[in-house]
């Protein structure tokens, strides 16, 4: 799994789960703050039709922070809204990703989060198609 995987991830679970989930694994390593948990804004840009020319959509807030590991990688933590924790704990994970612990890492803590976020699409798939209506045209005798 790659690191942009891993981060969207993280940034995309929901907070309850995300802290069970790491505070399951019960890691608490060394680290030094290189960016302290931030709150700001970044624009969104949309495109007309998914194809379109770019426009703002509008500002979005976010919190990101940046740590350095006692043993040398770092960890970058951005997510939607003003969540210090969040931010913190997707830091932490990002920055032990890339060690030996990568491993406990990934099934204890992204995998777990990958599987609910599957299942929240699959159920809301599921509930958009049970609405679905499909129309078709039949073709009448003085039509053919």
């Amino acid at each position: 799994m790659d690191r942009k995987t891993w981060l969207s991830i993280l940034a995309k679970a929901d907070t309850a789960e995300l802290s069970a989930l790491w505070d399951a694994l019960a890691l608490a390593p060394a680290f030094s703050w290189l960016r302290r948990p931030q709150i700001g804004a970044v624009m969104v840009q949309g495109r007309a039709g998914g194809t379109g020319a770019a426009f703002n959509l509008g500002e979005m807030t976010v919190t990101r922070c940046t740590l350095q590991l006692e043993n040398g990688p770092v960890g970058v933590g951005y997510v939607q809204g003003r969540d210090a924790a969040k931010a913190e704990i997707a830091a932490l994970a990002d920055a032990l990703l890339q060690t030996a612990a990568a491993q406990a890492i990934l099934d204890g803590l992204i995998e777990p989060l990958r599987a609910k976020a599957q299942a929240r699409k699959a159920g809301r798939a599921a509930k958009a198609d049970a609405t679905r209506v499909d129309f078709f045209t039949l073709v009448r005798g003085e039509d053919g």
